[in-house]
């Protein structure tokens, strides 16, 4: 385990770094993913863009899940794992990011570029007008429909919304878009089903085929949506490491792997790649790396 990180640092510290990111990266923050440790056990169907935009019963149950899970996405906040990739961008190691996260999550620790593979919650758009606005104002509007409308949340789903009965979701109101009046609003994020704009997935290609290495960090990549960049990076000959706890669908594409949580590890691939801490005395296997390893290395 320590030789691969030491392996890994050594792929890092040489610049020219992209990063794709996944759910994984987020779970620390207290976002739930699909396929990992905290979501191997749900049973949580995400929405469909088919359903959401034909079957007015469907989108009204988005809503008023998500009305309600939405507090609590807005209250995540960036983990030392987030903060680690900000700080390599800014030593000028990680040269670009994408994400396939929705929370903001990645912007909020700092990261000054991100592409965000399928959207933000933070948004709404309109599939009328194509009006953008803030999911600050949609909640007020929201909540002012639905004065009374409230439950108490345990958990929330990997897309945001809410486990909630049928007989609460029926009381629920929804609101169209307040600039044209009649827009159906919809989050700014792909939905299952949805394809992702090209723009953006050219950008994201552009970015992998001038990096000297691909870091997944997160990503089960069990769909195509990310394991096409991967694909891609090995079929140029650029390295592509992966660090996630379990197993991945890249893993045959990938010249190392590491099983390990996130959080104690890129601050430490951080320290080390930018520059030995001296509270370690530039020894990989001491402190929360070490500790994380280890751990991984006993499962």
């Amino acid at each position: 385990m320590t030789e691969t990180f030491d392996a890994l640092t050594r792929l890092v510290g040489a610049g020219g770094v992209v990063v794709l990111s996944g759910a994984g990266l987020s779970t620390e923050s207290g976002i739930p993913d699909y396929r990992g440790p905290s979501g191997a056990a749900r049973r949580h169907t995400p929405m469909t863009y088919q359903a959401f935009t034909r079957d007015p019963h469907a989108r009204r149950r988005y809503w008023a899940r998500s009305h309600l899970g939405w507090r609590m996405i807005a209250r995540a906040a960036p983990n030392a794992g987030h903060r680690a990739v900000a700080r390599l961008q800014r030593a000028g190691l990680v040269t670009g990011l994408i994400t396939q996260n929705v929370d903001g999550l990645h912007t909020a620790a700092g990261s000054p570029r991100v592409i965000e593979l399928h959207g933000r919650l933070d948004e709404v758009v309109c599939l009328d007008c194509g009006n953008l606005t803030s999911r600050e104002e949609l909640e007020r509007r929201l909540h002012e429909a639905n004065p009374d409308f409230d439950a108490d949340v345990a958990a929330v789903n990997p897309d945001g919304d809410v486990e909630l009965p049928d007989a609460q979701v029926a009381r629920f109101r929804t609101v169209d878009c307040g600039i044209c009046g009649t827009g159906m609003l919809k989050p700014d994020v792909v939905f299952f089903g949805e394809t992702v704009p090209p723009p953006r997935v050219a950008d994201c290609f552009s970015l992998v085929e001038r990096a000297r290495l691909l870091l997944v960090l997160g990503s089960s990549l069990t769909v195509m949506s990310g394991r096409r960049f991967v694909i891609r990076a090995a079929k140029l000959g650029i390295p592509v490491a992966i660090v996630n706890q379990g197993p991945t669908r890249g893993d045959g594409h990938a010249t190392l792997t590491l099983d390990a949580p996130l959080g104690a590890l890129l601050p430490a691939l951080a320290d080390h790649a930018d520059g030995p801490d001296p509270a370690l005395g530039g020894d990989p296997s001491a402190g929360p790396v070490g500790a994380a390893l280890a751990e991984s290395a006993a499962v």
